[in-house]
């Protein structure tokens, strides 16, 4: 055997365990948890001219990504037909409220059944406490979203907990917008309304 091929050998010997050396600590950093829906919160508030109300909206599914860092990335998907109102006790006007905010008025949740966040960019504040940017699709028109969030890890459990502003007249959502319409007097409400998230994920 001359040296020439020996030496191509031992070259490919060297790259291979580089490349696999690489894929390892790959796999050991980087990891995906699955939210688990049933044990994740979303708590919305909408206040208007005359007074406020909230309510919860469900997690349909999601996935993030993490590091050793913490959360990198992921992908958050949210069921718009599980909107409901807690504040009115009335059941009558709870339903009215809820329908409204289900019709085209508002979400048109028939035609657009789901919100998802794309997380694109994770940077750490202090401590447990991240700032988080991406992508937020509401009503089929999607916008990009900043907000802060704390997370923390238990093993096995990721949680992240934080709240969420967003300006609904950006995404479309019109009704009672002084930003659409004029002369709205003490019928305007507000265009900002809060999601208060606590989103819980298992490892895969």
């Amino acid at each position: 055997m001359n040296k020439s091929r020996i030496l191509r050998q031992a070259t490919f010997k060297m790259v291979f365990l580089f490349v696999t050396i690489i894929s390892v600590n790959l796999s050991i950093k980087a990891s995906d948890f699955v939210v688990d829906k049933t044990a994740s919160q979303v708590k919305w508030e909408a206040k208007k001219v005359t007074g406020k109300h909230n309510g919860t909206i469900a997690v349909s599914n999601g996935v993030l990504s993490a590091d050793k860092t913490g959360i990198t990335g992921g992908t958050l998907v949210i069921d718009m037909k599980t909107i409901v109102d807690v504040d009115l006790t009335d059941a009558g006007y709870n339903a009215k409220l809820t329908g409204h905010l289900k019709s085209d008025d508002f979400f048109a949740v028939e035609k657009f059944p789901e919100s998802k966040l794309v997380v694109k960019k994770v940077t750490s504040v202090s401590g447990n406490d991240y700032k988080f940017a991406g992508d937020l699709t509401i009503k089929g028109v999607t916008n990009p979203i900043e907000f802060t969030a704390k997370v923390t890890q238990n093993g096995e459990t990721l949680n992240a907990e934080g709240i969420m502003t967003i300006n609904r007249a950006k995404f479309g959502v019109k009704f009672g917008s002084s930003s659409f319409f004029e002369n709205l007097g003490d019928k305007v409400i507000y265009d900002d309304f809060t999601l208060t998230f606590n989103i819980t994920a298992l490892k895969k």
